[in-house]
């Protein structure tokens, strides 16, 4: 019996020896280098997941945008950020009359990263737009680690509100702004234009006993010649 007992187990560690020897073999044949470089940019899909490209002109969202929407969607960067009048700083700077003021500059001596402060320059509405779609891309190297409002309208509406706190930049035209259809124009030149032509007829219409009108007149004309 003991010597049944010691031969199943004989065997049951060979097999075993067997498959651990298998596994290191062919985890060494099969073993494979991992690339120098990906086959695909993780930024690129990060950009087409912002949805840049399909954000209409800026003027066209501000001019449709909503401030009131604005306000809600700032609540995302409250944590970071007060935006009153006055108001102290955070982990980020207070954002009050941000617009228009010089990038990375002021507010009661906020430490900005030497990225921010090496782009330059005012705080535009378009480079807020910019800054509120990858602040990472804006400024490569910049401490904050908000990642964008992907959404271009929302981001149109978190400007018009910034821009009534303290700022009031005025706002650009949207393209087409303020410009008027011309068919007025056109119908009134064509009125004008058959008026001047019923005219000419008319001056042009023989008169009565005139030589066109009246055949004997005509005759008439012919023997005083």
């Amino acid at each position: 019996m003991q010597d049944r007992f010691n031969t199943i187990a004989g065997w049951a560690l060979a097999g075993g020896i067997a498959a651990l020897g298998l596994s290191i073999a062919s985890a060494k044949y099969f073993h494979s280098e991992k690339p120098e470089r990906p086959g695909y940019v993780v930024e690129a899909v990060e950009d087409a997941a912002g949805g840049a490209a399909a954000a209409e002109p800026l003027p066209v969202r501000l001019a449709k945008g909503d401030a009131a929407k604005g306000e809600s969607g700032f609540k995302q960067c409250a944590s970071c950020h007060t935006i009153a009048q006055g108001g102290a700083n955070g982990i980020g700077p207070n954002l009050y009359a941000t617009l228009g003021e010089g990038i990375a500059q002021g507010k009661g001596g906020f430490a900005f990263s030497d990225a921010l402060k090496g782009v330059g320059g005012s705080w535009d509405l378009d480079k807020m737009d910019a800054w509120l779609t990858n602040p990472r891309k804006f400024a490569p190297g910049t401490k904050m680690t908000f990642a964008g409002i992907s959404d271009p309208q929302l981001r149109a509406d978190v400007i018009l509100y910034l821009n009534k706190q303290g700022s009031n930049l005025p706002l650009p035209a949207a393209p087409g702004a303020g410009s008027e259809p011309d068919n007025a124009g056109v119908q009134s030149n064509s009125a004008a234009e058959g008026a001047d032509v019923s005219v000419n007829v008319q001056q042009a219409t023989p008169g009565e006993g005139t030589p066109a009108k009246d055949p004997q007149a005509a005759v008439q004309a012919e023997k005083k010649k």
